[in-house]
């Protein structure tokens, strides 16, 4: 029996993406990812996902002939007019509103609107993306609400139906963790910490347990929280 529809994940090549590349594949008949250049500070990532990519076909056939095309947009007008410590070489801090100076306004937004128009001429029903309202950093456009704001309004601006699939919505890292044993076993928690790459500041020569990374930026900060409560539930909740 055919799986129900095909997918677009928005992949960048760290953990959450790579995690729903992995449900993706699961869910759906044919994936296909994208990504973009707007100019980020850690590019390596980049670099990083196409590795993470080869590896998925190597490491998993029976993934691979679902695996399809891979996109890279260049989006550089969100870089140019984003004073963030993501686009520009400034220290990462809070802001008077309470967000995080990593947060690129509108970031997911473009990134929703250009994944659907892609979606659309090559007739893929659904988006898969990483965001989430457990664990994460405040950006608004990580939430629900947003998603499904997003949701209704591209699919009537499209005029066809255009579903947002979130498979991380609603658990911390640590569940991140379990759900990627859960669908690819330890051969994919393997391939996160070896290949994926979520740093801040794109700092790749320390490998942790939970990979590679500064180890004191927000996103491995996270990371390692959730690796901590993943690989010893009990000693991360004390």
């Amino acid at each position: 029996m055919s799986l129900p529809r095909d997918a677009l994940v928005l992949f960048s090549g760290g953990q959450d993406s790579t995690t729903c590349l992995a449900h993706a594949l699961v869910q759906y008949e044919r994936v296909e990812t994208i990504a973009f250049d707007y100019g980020q500070r850690h590019r390596i990532e980049l670099d990083a996902r196409i590795e993470v990519l080869r590896q998925f076909r190597v490491q998993f056939p029976h993934w691979a002939a679902r695996l399809g095309e891979d996109h890279l947009l260049a989006v550089p007008v969100l870089g140019e007019i984003s004073e963030t410590s993501l686009t520009r070489d400034i220290a990462m801090e809070m802001q008077e509103q309470g967000l995080p100076n990593s947060f690129v306004p509108g970031r997911n937004l473009l990134f929703l609107t250009l994944a659907a128009a892609l979606a659309y001429r090559r007739g893929l029903d659904v988006l898969v993306t990483g965001v989430c309202e457990t664990d994460f950093s405040g950006y608004p456009d990580c939430r629900d609400d947003t998603i499904k704001a997003m949701q209704i309004a591209l699919s009537l601006g499209m005029d066809r139906r255009i579903l947002i699939d979130t498979p991380l919505m609603w658990i911390d890292k640590a569940e991140t963790w379990r759900m990627a044993e859960r669908l690819g076993g330890p051969a994919l928690v393997d391939l996160i910490v070896e290949h994926t790459h979520t740093c801040y500041l794109g700092e790749r020569g320390a490998l942790h347990a939970w990979g590679y990374g500064c180890a004191t930026c927000p996103a491995c900060v996270l990371r390692a929280k959730g690796w901590a409560g993943y690989s010893d539930p009990a000693q991360a909740a004390e």
